[in-house]
């Protein structure tokens, strides 16, 4: 505690989000148990994931290993009642003319990164050891690095990522929109299908105007006189000054031949939530309503899920037990330190000594 009894604020240090673009990816939604052993069991896992990258990252500096944990609206609540970011809300269903953008379930999301698939493997098995029977898996994507940041549809992807000091503004939450919740980032998980042979029927300038990109070496094609936008342009969300508000992609593309499936996992980081939720609404609506993006012709939807990425400091503080109400006040019934900095936000707040 300070001289003046105040408390200070605990510096962000946000979790990996800004991680580079690898070449391995594994992308792990989980369902969380409702009883209360499964809510203490999570909370050890949340604990333990920093301790499990640095046992497994270890075997290989250069590999890069790292793990961004989210965490959806319903689990939050129970890990933290009554103190929530301002925006967490759980993924909207977006019914379009032709397409749909469906809501899945998921309060836990991993998104484990490498320059190698083997850590990402390890590290993925070592965790759901932890998490043992307290969650159960919904969703286990294996996404991989596609010659040169392409989609399997041939193109590049997140080319419009933000870079330097653009990217914080993008991608985390500042202390002047949600203080309490500074650091912590919004992220949206869909995996889309592909249509690869219908796809493939089309003549690359086809393609090139749905995507709004030239193929083979990734030029902006200008659409403002089209009838028609591409799948950039409905993709661009911009401020009331025109400004262009970016979010941080880390796409990644999957798939099973044999089995015939091709696709991309999107996956956006985001400052604020609602940047997404609009680029969403203009992709499956359409602008005008109606002119949808024609890329959705081609990759549907399957899944639709929102986190919460808490920073390192608050996903340590999630871990931990709430206080015990018998001890959360001091004689003559004064709020104990404790007791105060939980009641002012998770991880937000810590006393000084």
């Amino acid at each position: 505690m300070t001289e003046h009894g105040a408390w200070e604020r605990v510096p962000i240090d946000a979790q990996s989000v800004e991680a580079p673009l690898s070449r391995s990816a594994v992308f792990l939604v989980m369902a969380a148990g409702e009883g209360d052993g499964d809510l203490a069991r999570i909370r050890d896992v949340l604990g333990a994931v920093g301790d499990l990258v640095k046992n497994v990252g270890f075997r290989d500096l250069g590999g890069r290993l790292s793990c961004v944990v989210g965490i959806g609206s319903a689990l939050w609540d129970r890990l933290s009642p009554g103190r929530r970011p301002m925006h967490l809300r759980p993924f909207a269903a977006i019914q379009g003319p032709v397409h749909v953008a469906p809501s899945t379930p998921g309060d836990l999301l991993f998104h484990l990164r490498a320059e190698r698939e083997d850590m990402t493997f390890e590290l993925e098995r070592q965790l759901l050891d932890v998490v043992g029977d307290a969650a159960r898996v919904i969703d286990e994507t294996t996404g991989f690095r596609y010659f040169d940041a392409r989609d399997l549809l041939g193109f590049v992807d997140g080319t419009a990522n933000p870079t330097g000091a653009e990217l914080p503004d993008a991608a985390l939450i500042g202390a002047d929109a949600d203080p309490d919740f500074a650091g912590g980032s919004y992220v949206v998980v869909q995996k889309y299908l592909h249509d690869i042979a219908g796809w493939a029927a089309l003549s690359t300038e086809e393609q090139e105007a749905i995507m709004g990109r030239t193929k083979a070496d990734n030029i902006e094609i200008d659409d403002d006189d089209a009838p028609r936008k591409s799948h950039k342009s409905l993709a661009t969300i911009e401020d009331d000054a025109g400004g262009e508000l970016a979010i941080l992609r880390d796409n990644m593309p999957f798939g099973r031949p044999g089995a015939g499936e091709f696709g991309t996992y999107f996956i956006g980081y985001a400052a604020r939530l609602w940047v997404i939720e609009q680029m969403l609404e203009r992709m499956f609506v359409g602008v005008p309503p109606g002119a949808y993006d024609r890329l959705l012709d081609f990759s549907t939807a399957i899944t639709g899920t929102t986190f919460f990425v808490p920073t390192a400091a608050m996903l340590g503080a999630l871990a931990e037990p709430p206080p015990d109400p018998a001890a959360a006040t001091m004689d003559g019934g004064e709020a104990s330190p404790a007791a105060a900095s939980s009641s002012l936000g998770i991880g937000s707040l810590r006393g000084q000594t």
